[in-house]
């Protein structure tokens, strides 16, 4: 039973990434209208792509999604308030911490930086400014998910602290430097990926379920959105006082 589900989740996986395939060799061929240079690279990649997609999901349902809801569900029975929000935070830190994508992001930005002279010019430099940024990052996601159980806790509608946060964007934007808004944007949406994703819904459905009175889909989902414009307000303000 667990090698036909397995089988059937890489099949999906495959069927995943098909649009993107096809977009690529419909205009490799049809519009380039050029070979496709290293086909058999290109499907022994996308193979081992497919793999490493299953293995990946396959593993956050079996491990993190479970470990983050049961905590947060033992949290809420609980009552402890505290220990919850340190949780929420050390979760939304950590994982923001851990996301590949947004390291990308920040050292290629600090690549950039170094070679407009934004910064000095040396390696110790840019990986400061790298770490410094994913760091700034980090804290925005913890201190948005802490937002968030807040909200769950209170009841609070999700609309305020968007509506809140869409404004201190708009209200920074004019302001901060030019070469960081961009770079804030996609910090917003790097930051709230692979991981940061499953570990936050796992925790926002999983302290609805707990708590009387609310619903795991209307209060607990919403944690990624809010999050996910936490860090650009970060990042503004982290080039503003630069």
């Amino acid at each position: 039973m667990s090698k036909n589900r397995f089988i059937k989740r890489l099949l999906g996986s495959l069927l995943d990434l098909m649009p993107i395939l096809a977009v690529v060799l419909i205009f490799q061929v049809l519009v380039i209208r050029q070979p496709i240079p290293d086909a058999m690279q290109l499907v022994l990649g996308t193979l081992m792509v497919v793999l490493g997609l299953t293995l990946f999901v396959q593993g956050l349902e079996q491990s993190l999604f479970p470990v983050g809801e049961a905590m947060a569900q033992a949290f809420a029975r609980k009552g402890s308030v505290f220990w919850l929000l340190c949780f929420a935070f050390c979760l939304g830190f950590g994982a923001a911490m851990a996301e590949p994508s947004l390291a990308a992001v920040t050292k290629a930005a600090a690549s950039f930086a170094r070679q407009g002279k934004l910064i000095e010019d040396s390696l110790e430099a840019q990986t400061r400014y790298a770490l410094s940024l994913r760091v700034t990052v980090a804290c925005s996601i913890g201190l948005a998910i802490m937002i968030g159980v807040i909200r769950i806790i209170k009841g609070w509608p999700l609309s305020i602290l968007m509506l809140t946060n869409y404004s201190c964007i708009a209200v920074l934007v004019p302001f901060a430097p030019a070469d960081m808004v961009g770079i804030a944007f996609d910090s917003g949406s790097v930051s709230t990926s692979t991981i940061t994703v499953p570990l936050v819904t796992a925790l926002g459905v999983g302290l609805a379920t707990a708590i009387k009175g609310r619903n795991p889909v209307s209060d607990g989902f919403g944690l990624v959105a809010f999050a996910a414009t936490m860090p650009i307000i970060f990042v503004l303000l982290y080039g503003l006082l630069r």
